[in-house]
């Protein structure tokens, strides 16, 4: 089930009470026309690594564009992107200046960081949704005071995949397993780390990236 799925007449109606069957319509309509296609975020690939003859992880150059975000510091983790998500989707399908279904760009981004030990994340989480190509120079405004619309600067990252949810101890684990992998580096951050998703969060065996950020 793509991210867009969550835009159904069901899922809407048990999402939010905001988002009224009547209210849906244009939008289901609007993605059965463009089939539910999802825009890839834009990038560069600068290198591929493998190990054991596996593609083990890639370095790739994402340029600066326009994101709507939001914050959240739920108890859990999956709390904060869940709640995060499903705003993300009422501004896509409909609560937006605009008043039109945006499209759905993959991966949505998760930036979270780790405490001075290194042992927990901390609560606050940055969900992030790319703005479509057509939308990138105009962004449609949110009627959600929660979501706000940023540049984001330029962003060089190691990147390896990942699959399942994703919990702190899921990503704890998933970090801890990539600095195995990578060894003793100062090249990139080691407070902030990127989880990006590609499909919605209630899926079980949803394909997941982390994302080392390098140094500038």
């Amino acid at each position: 089930a793509p991210w867009d799925s969550l835009c159904s007449p069901a899922r809407a109606s048990l999402a939010s009470p905001v988002l009224c069957l009547a209210d849906m319509a244009g939008p289901i309509v609007e993605m059965t026309r463009h089939n539910q296609a999802r825009e890839p975020v834009p990038y560069v690939t600068l290198s591929q690594h493998e190990k054991c003859e596996e593609a083990a992880y890639e370095e790739r150059w994402y340029p600066a564009g326009k994101w709507a975000c939001v914050t959240k510091g739920e108890p859990m983790y999956e709390q904060s992107i869940s709640m995060s998500f499903m705003k993300l989707m009422r501004y896509i399908c409909k609560e937006n200046s605009v008043g039109c279904y945006l499209g759905m760009t993959v991966p949505v981004l998760n930036e979270i960081h780790l405490t001075k030990e290194g042992t927990e994340l901390e609560r606050e989480v940055i969900t992030a949704y790319y703005l479509p190509g057509e939308f990138q120079q105009n962004p449609p405004v949110p009627t959600d005071p929660e979501i706000h619309i940023t540049e984001r600067a330029p962003l060089r990252v190691i990147t390896r995949v990942f699959y399942g949810m994703t919990t702190e101890e899921t990503i704890l684990r998933e970090i801890s397993l990539f600095w195995e992998l990578l060894g003793s580096t100062d090249t990139v951050l080691r407070e902030t780390y990127i989880v990006a998703t590609y499909e919605n969060p209630s899926i079980p065996q949803r394909r997941n990236e982390i994302w080392f950020i390098c140094r500038a």
